[in-house]
């Protein structure tokens, strides 16, 4: 057999030749998606006649933005299903034939339980390689908090290694004009929502609960399958988009830059941040939020392309004006991370004074449960019930309950798409085997560590975002924070059902 025959076509191939056991398995194939490219064997629950168990594959559309996959790698051994279905909910939740597009929130929990390595993100590192060759472009970077705790990991270091200082000498290392750390816009971005939250909470009741929206695969689902929940989701950007927008308007004003000219790339733990870079909805005056995004698995690759080892390269600092960081900002990379930071932030917009010591360390929203919940007690406001979700199969339970009862006892809820939050993100390396969560729980634990060290813990702390503020946007909500902070969505839901 030729070395360039993949898997696919030989088993097309066999099936055509009649042999024992593949006339059933074809039988039962229900034929190729839009794309020509995935297919589903009816045969998935059992092993069929075939020795082999070949259990299918979920269907990847070449469109896809975020993640792709190489037929000669892959197995059919159905790795890539059971994630889909069993931890997102995505797959079977749809009916067949696909009516517009091939469904997908981009998360790539796939690429991470793929155990050949068929399924990968779409790689953007030529571009980016190309971009910083390129002397006419302004090249600058921001890095994720999950990354920081992560990292390391590709070059031998521990689970929860924390790396900051080594991944911003690394990048500045690859010639990158400015590092910008993504953790000073998820500060901006709970001063934006905890605003909302506020509004909503006084002013807006049909708008409760709140429902965030930093994680873009939790978007694209809550579009896909609770349209009539969108009008829930707060309208902040994801830090990622935010500062997208400040680097091409604030700091280019700053610095004398034509945003034309600059190049924002975004390192992340997430592979459906490529598709949230894409989205229409996701540029200002025509220029995009964010132009490139590289996950952490890609990073590794061009850092080690470059002869960069992140032990040795030394230690740097991030640029200022966009670089600097509450805990608030840092617990961003884990499960119920938002949740406590944007609480910390209310209960000082109500009170004018900052949190407890409690609500500083908030037990009841951290840890793996599938479903947390909490209540918290703001002077003016009353108790604030809240309920903090990872895994999207545990959101579409949680919400589909909430539908059963016609209505909610919650009045915040926090979704992250992936297991753990970003931490467990389909672009993070494969410490362990994805179903574990020995490695998660050591990220999770770096990210609070970095919380609890920090001089500052509230994001409304932050000298640079009282900067912003005063200099650019004037207060949170403002037209101007409304224009570039802030966004709409777009109803999904008639892609996939009648």
């Amino acid at each position: 057999m030729s070395n360039n025959l993949s898997r696919r076509k030989f088993l097309k191939v066999v099936a055509g030749s009649g042999l024992v056991g593949f006339g059933a398995m074809v039988t039962g194939c229900k034929g190729d998606s839009p794309d020509g490219r995935g297919w589903i064997p009816d045969q998935y629950q059992g092993k069929g006649d075939f020795p082999v168990n070949l259990k299918g594959r979920v269907a990847i559309a070449a469109s896809n933005p975020s993640i792709e996959r190489d037929d000669e790698k892959c197995i059919l051994c159905g790795q890539c299903i059971e994630a889909c279905q069993n931890v997102m909910a995505v797959y079977g939740n749809y009916p067949l034939p696909l009516k517009m597009e091939v469904a997908c929130v981009n998360c790539g929990q796939c690429a991470m339980w793929c155990p050949s390595g068929a399924i990968t993100e779409k790689r953007s590192i030529r571009e980016v390689a190309a971009a910083l060759d390129d002397e006419s472009k302004f090249v600058v970077v921001q890095t994720a908090p999950a990354t920081k705790v992560s990292l390391g990991e590709e070059f031998g270091m521990e689970p929860g290694s924390i790396v900051n200082e080594k991944q911003v000498g690394a990048l500045k290392a690859l010639g990158f004009d400015a590092v910008f750390d993504t953790c000073f816009s998820a500060d901006l971005t709970i001063m934006e929502e905890a605003s909302e939250f506020v509004h909503r909470l006084t002013s807006a009741k049909d708008e409760i609960p709140h429902l965030t929206s930093c994680c873009p695969g939790w978007v694209k689902y809550c579009e896909y399958f609770y349209p009539e929940l969108m009008h829930n989701l707060s309208t902040c950007k994801s830090p990622q988009s935010m500062l997208g927008a400040v680097i091409k308007s604030y700091y280019a004003q700053k610095n004398n830059l034509k945003p034309e000219n600059i190049v924002s790339v975004s390192i992340m733990p997430c592979t459906a941040k490529k598709f949230e870079a894409a989205r229409g909805e996701m540029e200002v005056d025509g220029q995009r939020d964010t132009d490139l995004v590289l996950t952490t698995r890609e990073l590794a690759v061009l850092l080690k392309h470059r002869g960069i080892d992140l032990n040795t390269v030394p230690d740097a600092q991030y640029d200022s004006i966009l670089g600097e960081s509450t805990g608030a900002g840092r617990i961003f990379g884990a499960t119920g991370g938002v949740t406590e930071a944007a609480v910390r932030t209310a209960y000082f917009m109500v009170t004018g004074s900052n949190p407890p010591a409690a609500l500083l360390n908030w037990q009841p929203v951290r840890g793996l449960t599938a479903v947390k919940e909490a209540a918290a007690d703001i002077p003016g406001a009353g108790t604030v019930n809240i309920a903090v979700c990872h895994g999207l199969k545990n959101a579409r339970e949680l919400l589909d309950g909430i539908k059963k009862q016609g209505s909610s006892k919650w009045q915040f809820i926090e979704f992250m798409a992936c297991p753990g939050g970003c931490i467990g993100g389909g672009g993070q390396p494969k410490s362990t085997v994805a179903a574990q969560p020995e490695a998660r729980l050591k990220r999770i634990a770096a990210i609070y560590r970095e919380d609890v060290n920090a001089p500052k813990r509230c994001s409304h702390e932050n000298s640079e975002i009282q900067a912003v503020y005063k200099e650019f946007f004037g207060s949170p909500l403002s037209k101007k924070a409304e224009k570039y902070l802030h966004t709409t969505y777009t109803n999904r839901h008639d892609r996939l059902f009648d």
